[in-house]
């Protein structure tokens, strides 16, 4: 299972990377796009949910401007997470349809969220990673269960902490990604940190 840590490229990213090769790679995000760099795997945000965070407007020139900064970067990301609306089952499924053309245009696999509410006749009938999103507690419930009927195709979003990382790699995730692994603001940051570290030493490729 590969660990994507969110727009974090320093040191310490680099050098969980270099010891654990194919297991730690990146998420970018629209604006915060660095890199690429061959030797680590990675994948296209769209920037829904901290534009929901910040109750602002999605911007749909900066995700275009992340898809064609990827398309001649060198490297093709492993996937691009098509457009969703945090929490909203309908805007989301609309919205697929809106903008899965942008994606598979420069060649790269889309991504379709997950969102609260969802089934598995939800899911598109394009080839497509599923991004579990939501709210916490539908997306805690929905990892092993989304995981069992998609093997190979689920990746989980918003895991900063080890009862989530444990839950999706058990369940047989592809990938994970989080924010919070590599702040080191606070004891608790470090923590998370080492948790990581930790995870990545004593468990196997999966």
């Amino acid at each position: 299972m590969i660990v994507m840590v969110s727009n974090a490229t320093g040191f310490d990213a680099g050098l969980l990377a270099g010891l654990y090769p194919g297991r730690v790679g990146h998420l970018f995000s629209p604006g915060g796009q660095r890199g690429p760099w061959a030797e680590v795997p990675f994948a296209l945000d769209n920037g829904a949910w901290p534009a929901f965070l910040n109750n602002q407007e999605w911007d749909e020139d900066q995700w275009h401007a992340l898809l064609r900064w990827a398309a001649l970067a060198g490297p093709a990301p492993l996937w691009a997470l098509v457009r969703d609306v945090v929490g909203n089952r309908e805007a989301t499924i609309e919205n697929w349809h809106r903008h899965v053309g942008a994606v598979t245009r420069y060649g790269f696999r889309p991504a379709f969220a997950l969102q609260d509410g969802m089934t598995f006749d939800d899911v598109p009938t394009d080839d497509c990673m599923l991004f579990v999103g939501g709210g916490d507690e539908w997306k805690d419930a929905a990892i092993t269960p989304w995981c069992a009927r998609f093997p190979g195709r689920v990746h989980v979003g918003r895991v900063n902490g080890m009862p989530r990382l444990l839950a999706a790699y058990h369940a047989g995730a592809v990938s994970v990604d989080g924010t919070g692994w590599f702040h080191k603001t606070n004891s608790k940051h470090a923590t998370q940190y080492n948790s990581l570290r930790k995870f990545l030493r004593e468990t196997k490729e999966a």
